[in-house]
C-alpha cells in the first residue's frame, strides 16, 4: 500500500540543507542509471511519484525506512545513498562487492597488500580477450543487430546475454524484472556473463544497456572483453525502441524522452569505460558494420596490446596480422 506523503516529511528540517540535496543527486543517479522511470520506481517501492520527485530535488525530508526501501527496490546498498561519495574511495562500490565475493584466501591477500606486507604468491598479470568483443550501451543503439552481423563478417559465435538469461530463468527478461525485480534481474546476468566467459571460442557479446549498473559485472566484462560503446542520438535511441515495441522501463510514461536523456546522460561516464566507441546516428546498418569492422581491425594493427588469456597463438595471429577469418573463408 502507498505511504501517503504527509507521513515522509520531518518538521523542522531545512528545505535546502545540503545533505538533502545531495541525497536526492544520488536517489536520481541511482534511478536513472538503472533505467527506471519515476513512475516505475514509486510502483514498485509504494512510495508516491511526488514525495520521490521532492527527494530528487533536494527538498524531501526521509526516514531512514524509506530508504531502505528505495534501495531495495533498485538493487543497491542503503549506504550508497546516505554516504557522501566525496568520502569515498575511488570505485568504493566495485571494492566493496569484489570483498563481498571474495573467498578468505583473497581477503588475506587484500589485508596483506593494504598492510604494506608482501603476498605469499604471485598476482596473474591482467589481461583481456582481444578474441572477444563486448557491444555495450543503451538499447536502440544498434547492439544486437551489429553484433549479429559484425560475428558473422568474422565467422565467429553471435551471443546476446539477455537470450542467455532468459534461457536460464525460464522467463521473459520482462517477467524476470517483474517477478524477481532488479537485484534478480541483476544476479542473473552475472551468472549469464560469468557462463559466456567459461565458453570457450571467440564470440561477439550484445550486453544489456543496463549491465553498467552492478559494478562487479561490469568489471568483468570490461576485464574479458574488447569493450565497444554503441551510442546514437537520443531521439534515434527512442525510435528504435518505440519500433521494437520495448518500452520497459518507461512504460506509460509520458516524459520518456526526458528520462531517456537522463538515462544517458547518468551513464555516459560508465559506458565512455569502454576501449572504443561507435556513433550511429543516421548511418546505415551496413555502413555501421563496416565501420565496427574497421574500429576492430585498427586496434588489433596498433599492435593489440591486450593479449588474449588461454587463447593458441595461431588465433592471435590471425587477429593481430593479416587478414580477419570471415564466414566465406571457413565454408
Amino acid at each position: 500500500m502507498e505511504q501517503s506523503d504527509s507521513d515522509l516529511s520531518v518538521p523542522g528540517e531545512a528545505a535546502s540543507d545540503p545533505f538533502l540535496i545531495g541525497l536526492g543527486a544520488r536517489v536520481r543517479t541511482m534511478r536513472a542509471v538503472r533505467g527506471m522511470s519515476r513512475k516505475v520506481l514509486a510502483q514498485t517501492s509504494g512510495i508516491s511519484e511526488r514525495y520521490i520527485a521532492e527527494l530528487e530535488s533536494g527538498r524531501g525530508n526521509v526516514s531512514i525506512m524509506l530508504l531502505r526501501r528505495l534501495a531495495d527496490v533498485a538493487g543497491v546498498q542503503l549506504e550508497d545513498l546516505v554516504a557522501d561519495p566525496a568520502n569515498q574511495p575511488k570505485d568504493w562500490v566495485l571494492i566493496r562487492e569484489l570483498l563481498m565475493k571474495a573467498p578468505p584466501v583473497v581477503i588475506d591477500d587484500v589485508k596483506a597488500l593494504l598492510a604494506g606486507r608482501p603476498l605469499d604468491r604471485g598476482l596473474p598479470a591482467p589481461s583481456i580477450q582481444v578474441d572477444r568483443i563486448a557491444l555495450i550501451g543503451l538499447r536502440g543503439a544498434g547492439k544486437s543487430t551489429l553484433g549479429r552481423l559484425l560475428a558473422e563478417q568474422l565467422g565467429w559465435r553471435f551471443v546476446e546475454l539477455n537470450r542467455e538469461i532468459e534461457q536460464n530463468a525460464g522467463f521473459s527478461v520482462s517477467e524476470v524484472f517483474s517477478l524477481y525485480g532488479q537485484d534478480g534481474y541483476r544476479r542473473y546476468e552475472q551468472a549469464a556473463l560469468a557462463r559466456v566467459v567459461a565458453e570457450p571460442g571467440p564470440l561477439v557479446l550484445a550486453a544489456g544497456g543496463g549491465i553498467v549498473s552492478d559494478p562487479v559485472t561490469f568489471e568483468r566484462l570490461l576485464t574479458e572483453f574488447f569493450s565497444i560503446w554503441i551510442k546514437t542520438s537520443p531521439a534515434e535511441h527512442m525510435s528504435r525502441v518505440r519500433a521494437q515495441g520495448d518500452f520497459r522501463p518507461m512504460a506509460d510514461d509520458n516524459g520518456a524522452m526526458s528520462e531517456l536523456v537522463t538515462i544517458l546522460q547518468s551513464r555516459e561516464a560508465l559506458y565512455s569505460r569502454a576501449r572504443a566507441s561507435l556513433d550511429t546516428s543516421g548511418a546505415r546498418i551496413e555502413d555501421s558494420v563496416q565501420a565496427l569492422l574497421r574500429l576492430v581491425r585498427n586496434y588489433c594493427a596498433a599492435g593489440c596490446p591486450y593479449v588474449a588469456r588461454n587463447r593458441a597463438a595461431a588465433t592471435n595471429d590471425a587477429l593481430c596480422g593479416g587478414s580477419w577469418p570471415t564466414q566465406r573463408d571457413r565454408i
